[in-house]
């Protein structure tokens, strides 16, 4: 398994949305749709989680370097982003 680790940022986002500590990791590792994002170079993972005591999807944007992944940030996916974003070309799925 991937040594994970996560960014200054996207610490801060948890904190500033009130997410879960583990969500991003979970998202991370149990994620069956991946994209490339053409515009970032990073990668994206996307998956249906309950936030908030909602039911909504969610992205966790990383990187990969010698066995180890860096989570970047994460956010909820407004209602089209997801397939705007891959009908555009700007993510591709892995």
């Amino acid at each position: 398994m991937k040594k994970v680790i996560y960014s200054p940022h996207l610490t801060f986002r948890l904190k500033f949305r009130g997410i879960p500590d583990e969500l991003p990791k979970t998202i991370y590792l149990t994620s069956k749709e991946r994209y490339f994002d053409k515009d970032t170079f990073k990668k994206v993972a996307v998956k249906r989680v309950k936030s908030k005591a909602r039911v909504r999807e969610m992205a966790v944007i990383y990187g990969e370097v010698n066995g180890q992944a860096n989570l970047i940030t994460i956010h909820p996916l407004k209602k089209y982003q997801k397939y705007n974003r891959v009908k555009s070309g700007r993510w591709v799925k892995l």
